[in-house]
Protein backbone atom coordinates (compact mmCIF):
# COMPACT_ATOMS: atom_id res chain seq x y z
CA UNK A 1 0.00 0.00 0.00
CA UNK A 2 0.94 3.44 -1.11
CA UNK A 3 2.31 5.77 1.70
CA UNK A 4 0.78 9.02 2.60
CA UNK A 5 3.61 10.99 1.69
CA UNK A 6 4.30 9.09 -1.43
CA UNK A 7 0.93 9.86 -1.99
CA UNK A 8 1.28 13.38 -1.54
CA UNK A 9 4.66 13.42 -3.76
CA UNK A 10 3.05 11.88 -6.72
CA UNK A 11 -0.23 14.82 -6.41
CA UNK A 12 2.10 17.27 -6.68
CA UNK A 13 3.99 16.31 -9.22
CA UNK A 14 1.16 14.80 -11.50
CA UNK A 15 -0.47 18.72 -10.96
CA UNK A 16 2.58 20.49 -12.09
CA UNK A 17 2.90 18.22 -15.19
CA UNK A 18 -1.17 19.00 -15.53
CA UNK A 19 -0.31 22.89 -15.18
CA UNK A 20 2.63 22.40 -17.71
CA UNK A 21 -0.03 20.79 -20.59
CA UNK A 22 -2.03 23.78 -19.91
CA UNK A 23 0.72 26.11 -22.13
CA UNK A 24 0.03 23.78 -24.95
CA UNK A 25 -2.98 24.84 -26.97
CA UNK A 26 -1.77 22.61 -30.24
CA UNK A 27 -5.65 23.42 -32.39
CA UNK A 28 -5.73 27.35 -31.23
CA UNK A 29 -1.85 27.62 -31.98
CA UNK A 30 -2.39 26.54 -35.65
CA UNK A 31 -6.08 27.78 -36.19
CA UNK A 32 -6.46 30.04 -39.47
CA UNK A 33 -8.18 33.50 -39.36
CA UNK A 34 -11.28 33.84 -41.45
CA UNK A 35 -9.54 35.93 -43.92
CA UNK A 36 -7.17 33.28 -45.47
CA UNK A 37 -10.56 31.51 -46.41
CA UNK A 38 -12.39 34.66 -47.87
CA UNK A 39 -9.05 35.42 -49.37
CA UNK A 40 -9.17 32.01 -51.20
CA UNK A 41 -12.34 32.20 -52.54
CA UNK A 42 -11.48 36.25 -53.88
CA UNK A 43 -9.41 34.30 -56.12
CA UNK A 44 -11.02 31.86 -57.26
CA UNK A 45 -9.44 28.76 -55.10
CA UNK A 46 -6.30 29.04 -57.60
CA UNK A 47 -4.10 30.01 -55.52
CA UNK A 48 -2.21 28.64 -52.40
CA UNK A 49 -3.63 29.51 -48.98
CA UNK A 50 -0.71 31.69 -47.28
CA UNK A 51 -0.62 31.68 -43.38
CA UNK A 52 2.40 32.46 -41.35
CA UNK A 53 2.28 30.80 -37.50
CA UNK A 54 3.29 33.17 -34.28
CA UNK A 55 6.61 31.48 -33.01
CA UNK A 56 5.59 29.40 -29.43
CA UNK A 57 7.02 30.20 -26.39
CA UNK A 58 7.78 27.31 -24.47
CA UNK A 59 9.81 29.40 -21.48
CA UNK A 60 6.84 29.00 -19.26
CA UNK A 61 6.46 25.10 -19.99
CA UNK A 62 10.00 24.64 -19.50
CA UNK A 63 10.11 26.43 -16.12
CA UNK A 64 7.11 24.18 -14.77
CA UNK A 65 8.60 20.94 -16.10
CA UNK A 66 12.25 21.92 -14.36
CA UNK A 67 10.20 22.37 -11.25
CA UNK A 68 8.39 19.22 -11.64
CA UNK A 69 11.98 17.49 -11.72
CA UNK A 70 12.31 17.73 -7.89
CA UNK A 71 9.60 15.63 -7.18
CA UNK A 72 10.65 12.99 -9.48
CA UNK A 73 11.19 9.27 -7.74
CA UNK A 74 11.81 5.85 -8.87
CA UNK A 75 7.53 4.28 -8.18
CA UNK A 76 6.24 2.49 -11.78
CA UNK A 77 3.69 5.59 -10.85
CA UNK A 78 7.17 8.20 -11.75
CA UNK A 79 8.14 6.40 -14.74
CA UNK A 80 4.79 6.82 -16.51
CA UNK A 81 4.49 10.47 -15.47
CA UNK A 82 7.81 10.61 -16.52
CA UNK A 83 6.38 9.81 -19.96
CA UNK A 84 3.67 11.90 -19.36
CA UNK A 85 6.19 15.13 -19.24
CA UNK A 86 7.91 13.87 -22.51
CA UNK A 87 4.76 13.18 -24.26
CA UNK A 88 3.86 17.38 -23.26
CA UNK A 89 7.30 18.29 -24.10
CA UNK A 90 6.95 16.77 -27.89
CA UNK A 91 3.48 18.86 -28.11
CA UNK A 92 5.49 22.18 -27.42
CA UNK A 93 7.95 20.95 -30.48
CA UNK A 94 5.06 20.11 -32.77
CA UNK A 95 4.33 24.19 -32.31
CA UNK A 96 8.10 24.98 -32.58
CA UNK A 97 7.81 23.71 -36.07
CA UNK A 98 4.67 24.57 -37.35
CA UNK A 99 5.06 25.31 -41.29
CA UNK A 100 7.59 23.07 -42.00
CA UNK A 101 8.32 19.25 -42.53
CA UNK A 102 9.60 19.19 -39.23
CA UNK A 103 5.87 19.90 -38.05
CA UNK A 104 4.68 16.52 -40.11
CA UNK A 105 7.73 14.38 -38.33
CA UNK A 106 6.63 15.22 -35.15
CA UNK A 107 3.08 14.93 -36.06
CA UNK A 108 3.63 11.60 -37.65
CA UNK A 109 5.42 10.69 -34.23
CA UNK A 110 1.98 11.68 -31.88
CA UNK A 111 -0.85 10.78 -34.00
CA UNK A 112 0.57 8.13 -36.21
CA UNK A 113 0.15 8.15 -40.06
CA UNK A 114 -2.59 6.51 -42.50
CA UNK A 115 -0.17 3.57 -43.14
CA UNK A 116 0.62 2.74 -39.57
CA UNK A 117 -0.77 -0.42 -38.67
CA UNK A 118 -3.28 -1.20 -36.05
CA UNK A 119 -2.63 -3.92 -33.27
CA UNK A 120 -2.63 -6.89 -35.61
CA UNK A 121 0.34 -5.10 -37.41
CA UNK A 122 -2.32 -5.91 -41.28
CA UNK A 123 -4.64 -3.45 -41.13
CA UNK A 124 -3.60 0.19 -41.72
CA UNK A 125 -5.89 3.28 -41.87
CA UNK A 126 -5.99 3.79 -45.02
CA UNK A 127 -7.34 0.90 -46.02
CA UNK A 128 -9.79 0.63 -43.96
CA UNK A 129 -10.95 4.04 -45.41
CA UNK A 130 -10.41 2.92 -48.67
CA UNK A 131 -12.02 -0.08 -48.38
CA UNK A 132 -15.27 1.96 -46.99
CA UNK A 133 -14.66 3.94 -49.75
CA UNK A 134 -15.87 0.88 -52.00
CA UNK A 135 -18.55 -0.03 -50.30
CA UNK A 136 -20.21 3.61 -50.01
CA UNK A 137 -19.40 3.60 -53.98
CA UNK A 138 -21.25 0.45 -54.53
CA UNK A 139 -24.45 1.47 -52.43
CA UNK A 140 -24.46 5.03 -54.53
CA UNK A 141 -24.90 3.33 -57.53
CA UNK A 142 -27.77 1.36 -56.41
CA UNK A 143 -31.40 1.80 -56.33
CA UNK A 144 -30.92 2.60 -52.55
CA UNK A 145 -31.54 6.50 -51.72
CA UNK A 146 -30.56 7.25 -48.57
CA UNK A 147 -32.65 10.04 -46.85
CA UNK A 148 -31.38 13.33 -46.09
CA UNK A 149 -32.68 15.04 -42.65
CA UNK A 150 -33.64 18.18 -42.80
CA UNK A 151 -31.96 21.31 -42.01
CA UNK A 152 -31.26 22.45 -38.99
CA UNK A 153 -29.94 26.05 -38.16
CA UNK A 154 -26.51 26.84 -36.08
CA UNK A 155 -28.68 28.00 -33.48
CA UNK A 156 -31.03 25.46 -33.14
CA UNK A 157 -28.53 22.67 -33.14
CA UNK A 158 -27.16 24.78 -30.06
CA UNK A 159 -30.37 24.95 -28.39
CA UNK A 160 -30.97 21.68 -28.44
CA UNK A 161 -27.65 20.42 -27.36
CA UNK A 162 -27.60 23.17 -24.23
CA UNK A 163 -31.00 21.37 -23.19
CA UNK A 164 -29.21 17.71 -23.40
CA UNK A 165 -25.93 19.14 -21.28
CA UNK A 166 -27.55 21.14 -18.57
CA UNK A 167 -30.12 17.88 -17.81
CA UNK A 168 -27.12 15.46 -17.93
CA UNK A 169 -24.25 17.62 -16.47
CA UNK A 170 -26.35 19.52 -13.77
CA UNK A 171 -23.91 22.14 -12.56
CA UNK A 172 -21.15 20.77 -14.38
CA UNK A 173 -22.79 21.92 -17.73
CA UNK A 174 -20.51 23.51 -20.33
CA UNK A 175 -21.60 26.79 -21.94
CA UNK A 176 -22.73 26.31 -25.73
CA UNK A 177 -21.76 28.77 -27.64
CA UNK A 178 -21.52 29.48 -31.51
CA UNK A 179 -18.17 30.56 -33.09
CA UNK A 180 -17.27 31.59 -36.25
CA UNK A 181 -14.40 29.68 -38.02
CA UNK A 182 -14.51 26.82 -36.28
CA UNK A 183 -12.43 23.77 -38.32
CA UNK A 184 -15.00 21.65 -37.09
CA UNK A 185 -18.34 20.94 -37.05
CA UNK A 186 -18.00 21.48 -32.85
CA UNK A 187 -15.18 21.11 -30.12
CA UNK A 188 -15.87 20.63 -26.79
CA UNK A 189 -14.07 21.81 -23.38
CA UNK A 190 -15.25 20.79 -19.72
CA UNK A 191 -16.49 24.60 -19.87
CA UNK A 192 -17.89 25.09 -23.22
CA UNK A 193 -19.18 23.03 -26.49
CA UNK A 194 -18.42 25.37 -29.16
CA UNK A 195 -20.68 25.17 -32.61
CA UNK A 196 -19.81 26.71 -35.70
CA UNK A 197 -21.49 29.42 -36.60
CA UNK A 198 -23.38 28.87 -40.23
CA UNK A 199 -22.49 25.14 -40.25
CA UNK A 200 -24.00 22.53 -42.13
CA UNK A 201 -26.11 20.74 -39.56
CA UNK A 202 -29.00 17.90 -39.56
CA UNK A 203 -31.35 16.12 -36.55
CA UNK A 204 -28.40 13.07 -37.14
CA UNK A 205 -25.77 15.94 -36.32
CA UNK A 206 -27.45 16.94 -32.83
CA UNK A 207 -27.15 12.89 -31.35
CA UNK A 208 -23.38 12.63 -32.94
CA UNK A 209 -22.65 15.87 -31.38
CA UNK A 210 -23.74 15.00 -27.99
CA UNK A 211 -22.40 11.93 -27.87
CA UNK A 212 -19.11 13.03 -29.18
CA UNK A 213 -18.24 16.39 -27.54
CA UNK A 214 -20.55 16.13 -24.63
CA UNK A 215 -20.90 12.83 -23.38
CA UNK A 216 -16.76 11.73 -24.32
CA UNK A 217 -14.97 14.96 -24.66
CA UNK A 218 -16.58 16.96 -22.18
CA UNK A 219 -17.17 14.25 -19.62
CA UNK A 220 -13.72 12.76 -19.53
CA UNK A 221 -12.16 16.75 -18.93
CA UNK A 222 -14.70 17.24 -16.13
CA UNK A 223 -14.01 13.06 -14.68
CA UNK A 224 -10.29 14.11 -15.14
CA UNK A 225 -10.15 17.64 -12.88
CA UNK A 226 -12.08 16.33 -10.53
CA UNK A 227 -9.28 13.64 -9.45
CA UNK A 228 -7.72 15.41 -7.05
CA UNK A 229 -4.43 13.41 -6.38
CA UNK A 230 -3.94 12.75 -10.41
CA UNK A 231 -4.77 15.81 -12.85
CA UNK A 232 -3.01 15.01 -15.38
CA UNK A 233 -6.21 12.84 -15.76
CA UNK A 234 -7.79 16.54 -16.56
CA UNK A 235 -4.81 17.23 -18.79
CA UNK A 236 -5.87 17.13 -22.92
CA UNK A 237 -2.22 16.63 -25.32
CA UNK A 238 -1.54 14.76 -28.53
CA UNK A 239 -0.55 11.74 -27.12
CA UNK A 240 -4.14 10.92 -25.72
CA UNK A 241 -5.61 12.21 -28.30
CA UNK A 242 -5.99 8.94 -30.60
CA UNK A 243 -8.03 7.07 -27.43
CA UNK A 244 -10.33 10.36 -26.94
CA UNK A 245 -11.15 10.42 -30.72
CA UNK A 246 -11.64 6.99 -30.59
CA UNK A 247 -13.83 6.90 -27.95
CA UNK A 248 -15.91 9.49 -29.30
CA UNK A 249 -16.31 7.76 -32.77
CA UNK A 250 -17.05 4.43 -30.68
CA UNK A 251 -19.79 6.58 -28.63
CA UNK A 252 -21.77 7.54 -32.05
CA UNK A 253 -21.38 4.31 -33.27
CA UNK A 254 -22.83 2.23 -30.30
CA UNK A 255 -25.20 4.64 -29.28
CA UNK A 256 -26.75 4.75 -32.91
CA UNK A 257 -25.93 8.01 -33.86
CA UNK A 258 -23.37 7.18 -36.41
CA UNK A 259 -24.37 7.89 -40.65
CA UNK A 260 -22.91 7.31 -43.72
CA UNK A 261 -21.78 10.98 -44.33
CA UNK A 262 -20.13 11.28 -41.09
CA UNK A 263 -18.16 7.85 -41.44
CA UNK A 264 -17.43 9.16 -45.15
CA UNK A 265 -16.23 12.68 -43.71
CA UNK A 266 -13.47 10.49 -41.07
CA UNK A 267 -12.51 8.62 -44.21
CA UNK A 268 -12.19 10.87 -46.94
CA UNK A 269 -9.77 12.72 -44.52
CA UNK A 270 -7.76 9.48 -43.76
CA UNK A 271 -7.39 9.53 -47.56
CA UNK A 272 -6.97 13.49 -47.70
CA UNK A 273 -4.13 13.07 -45.24
CA UNK A 274 -2.34 10.11 -47.22
CA UNK A 275 -2.68 12.48 -50.73
CA UNK A 276 -0.89 15.06 -48.96
CA UNK A 277 2.23 13.19 -47.72
CA UNK A 278 2.72 11.54 -51.49
CA UNK A 279 2.67 15.59 -52.73
CA UNK A 280 -0.91 16.84 -53.00
CA UNK A 281 -0.94 20.53 -51.54
CA UNK A 282 -3.83 22.13 -50.49
CA UNK A 283 -5.75 22.99 -54.09
CA UNK A 284 -5.55 19.12 -54.89
CA UNK A 285 -7.03 18.35 -51.68
CA UNK A 286 -9.55 21.14 -51.71
CA UNK A 287 -10.35 20.03 -55.37
CA UNK A 288 -10.39 15.85 -53.93
CA UNK A 289 -13.48 17.11 -51.22
CA UNK A 290 -15.13 18.94 -53.77
CA UNK A 291 -14.86 15.72 -56.32
CA UNK A 292 -16.57 14.28 -53.10
CA UNK A 293 -19.52 16.03 -53.27
CA UNK A 294 -19.56 18.44 -50.48
CA UNK A 295 -20.01 22.08 -50.50
CA UNK A 296 -16.82 24.79 -51.37
CA UNK A 297 -17.10 25.94 -47.92
CA UNK A 298 -16.90 22.47 -46.36
CA UNK A 299 -14.03 21.22 -49.08
CA UNK A 300 -11.94 24.43 -47.22
CA UNK A 301 -12.23 23.07 -44.07
CA UNK A 302 -11.55 19.75 -44.46
CA UNK A 303 -8.68 20.82 -46.44
CA UNK A 304 -7.22 22.96 -43.52
CA UNK A 305 -7.73 20.31 -41.39
CA UNK A 306 -5.24 18.51 -43.47
CA UNK A 307 -3.09 21.58 -43.84
CA UNK A 308 -3.08 23.82 -40.02
CA UNK A 309 0.10 23.79 -39.29
CA UNK A 310 1.84 22.01 -41.91
CA UNK A 311 3.21 22.61 -45.52
CA UNK A 312 0.45 24.14 -47.87
CA UNK A 313 2.55 23.18 -50.78
CA UNK A 314 2.17 19.63 -49.74
CA UNK A 315 3.93 16.59 -48.28
CA UNK A 316 3.84 17.44 -44.42
CA UNK A 317 0.19 17.50 -43.41
CA UNK A 318 -1.15 17.11 -39.78
CA UNK A 319 -1.74 13.84 -39.47
CA UNK A 320 -4.25 14.01 -36.10
CA UNK A 321 -7.58 13.44 -38.32
CA UNK A 322 -6.62 9.83 -38.85
CA UNK A 323 -6.95 9.31 -35.61
CA UNK A 324 -10.62 9.27 -35.46
CA UNK A 325 -10.86 6.07 -37.75
CA UNK A 326 -7.84 4.34 -36.12
CA UNK A 327 -8.64 4.98 -32.30
CA UNK A 328 -12.36 4.06 -32.41
CA UNK A 329 -10.89 0.01 -34.00
CA UNK A 330 -8.59 0.28 -30.96
CA UNK A 331 -11.36 0.94 -28.61
CA UNK A 332 -13.86 -1.38 -30.38
CA UNK A 333 -11.12 -4.28 -29.35
CA UNK A 334 -10.21 -2.95 -25.97
CA UNK A 335 -13.93 -2.99 -25.51
CA UNK A 336 -14.41 -6.23 -26.67
CA UNK A 337 -11.21 -7.90 -24.63
CA UNK A 338 -12.46 -6.25 -21.60
CA UNK A 339 -15.96 -8.04 -22.11
CA UNK A 340 -14.34 -10.97 -23.02
CA UNK A 341 -12.26 -11.47 -19.60
CA UNK A 342 -14.63 -9.81 -17.92
CA UNK A 343 -12.39 -6.67 -16.91
CA UNK A 344 -15.73 -4.58 -16.39
CA UNK A 345 -13.84 -1.91 -14.11
CA UNK A 346 -11.66 -0.89 -16.64
CA UNK A 347 -14.14 0.22 -18.88
CA UNK A 348 -15.50 2.63 -16.08
CA UNK A 349 -12.29 3.40 -15.39
CA UNK A 350 -11.59 4.45 -19.34
CA UNK A 351 -13.78 7.39 -18.17
CA UNK A 352 -12.06 8.65 -15.08
CA UNK A 353 -10.48 11.40 -17.66
CA UNK A 354 -8.04 11.56 -20.73
CA UNK A 355 -5.61 8.61 -21.52
CA UNK A 356 -4.21 5.94 -23.24
CA UNK A 357 -5.93 2.72 -24.12
CA UNK A 358 -1.97 1.73 -22.83
CA UNK A 359 -2.11 3.79 -19.75
CA UNK A 360 -5.06 1.10 -17.96
CA UNK A 361 -2.45 -1.33 -16.08
CA UNK A 362 -0.94 1.94 -14.47
CA UNK A 363 -4.56 3.64 -14.21
CA UNK A 364 -5.93 0.05 -12.37
CA UNK A 365 -2.84 0.18 -10.10
CA UNK A 366 -3.43 4.15 -9.25
CA UNK A 367 -7.45 3.29 -8.77
CA UNK A 368 -6.70 0.09 -6.62
CA UNK A 369 -3.68 2.57 -4.40
CA UNK A 370 -6.34 5.39 -3.78
CA UNK A 371 -4.95 7.52 -6.17
CA UNK A 372 -7.81 8.07 -8.55
CA UNK A 373 -11.48 7.68 -8.42
CA UNK A 374 -14.18 6.21 -10.59
CA UNK A 375 -15.53 8.93 -13.01
CA UNK A 376 -18.81 10.66 -12.00
CA UNK A 377 -19.56 11.16 -15.49
CA UNK A 378 -20.02 7.84 -17.97
CA UNK A 379 -21.55 7.86 -21.38
CA UNK A 380 -25.34 6.40 -20.97
CA UNK A 381 -24.08 3.81 -23.60
CA UNK A 382 -21.22 2.14 -21.15
CA UNK A 383 -23.88 2.57 -18.27
CA UNK A 384 -25.91 -0.21 -20.76
CA UNK A 385 -23.58 -3.53 -19.47
CA UNK A 386 -26.46 -5.56 -20.55
CA UNK A 387 -26.15 -4.18 -24.30
CA UNK A 388 -22.28 -4.24 -24.47
CA UNK A 389 -22.17 -7.72 -22.95
CA UNK A 390 -24.42 -8.91 -25.65
CA UNK A 391 -23.12 -6.70 -28.44
CA UNK A 392 -19.86 -8.12 -28.39
CA UNK A 393 -20.10 -11.53 -27.25
CA UNK A 394 -22.57 -11.63 -30.85
CA UNK A 395 -19.21 -9.70 -32.36
CA UNK A 396 -16.81 -12.57 -31.05
CA UNK A 397 -19.38 -15.00 -31.91
CA UNK A 398 -19.84 -13.64 -35.63
CA UNK A 399 -15.95 -13.47 -36.20
CA UNK A 400 -15.16 -16.42 -35.56
CA UNK A 401 -17.41 -17.93 -38.65
CA UNK A 402 -15.31 -19.40 -41.69
CA UNK A 403 -17.00 -16.47 -44.26
CA UNK A 404 -15.14 -17.94 -47.58
CA UNK A 405 -18.12 -20.29 -48.25
CA UNK A 406 -20.72 -17.64 -46.39
CA UNK A 407 -19.81 -15.03 -48.39
CA UNK A 408 -20.01 -17.01 -51.73
CA UNK A 409 -23.49 -18.56 -50.73
CA UNK A 410 -24.70 -14.99 -50.44
CA UNK A 411 -23.36 -13.10 -52.68
CA UNK A 412 -24.58 -15.66 -55.21
CA UNK A 413 -27.66 -15.21 -53.66
CA UNK A 414 -27.91 -11.58 -54.26
CA UNK A 415 -26.20 -11.28 -57.88
CA UNK A 416 -29.62 -13.18 -58.98
CA UNK A 417 -31.58 -10.51 -57.95
CA UNK A 418 -32.15 -7.53 -60.84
Amino acid sequence: MISVKEKKRLSKLSQLIYKASKKIKILRHIAWPLEVKNKFFKENCQKLPIHIYPLHDDSELKFILNEADKYFGNTLYDSWLKIKAEEIKKNSSLLKACGTKEFFNISSDIYGLPTTPIHDNITKPVNLSNQFEKIIGGIKHSKLKLKPSLSLSSSEVAKKIDDKVKLYFNEYAPQVQLVKNLSAKATATSKYIRIREGGEFDQADINQLLNHEAYIHVATTINGRKQKNMKILGANYGSVTKTQEGLAVFSEFISGSIDVDRLKRISDRTIAIQMAIEGADFIDIYNYFIKEGVSMDQAFENSRRVFRGGVIAGGAPFTKDLVYLDGFIRVFNFLRSAISLGKIECIELLFSGKMDLDDMPIIYSLYKDGLIRKPDFIPPWANNLNYLICFFSVSMFIEDIDYSNVSKHYDLLLDSIN
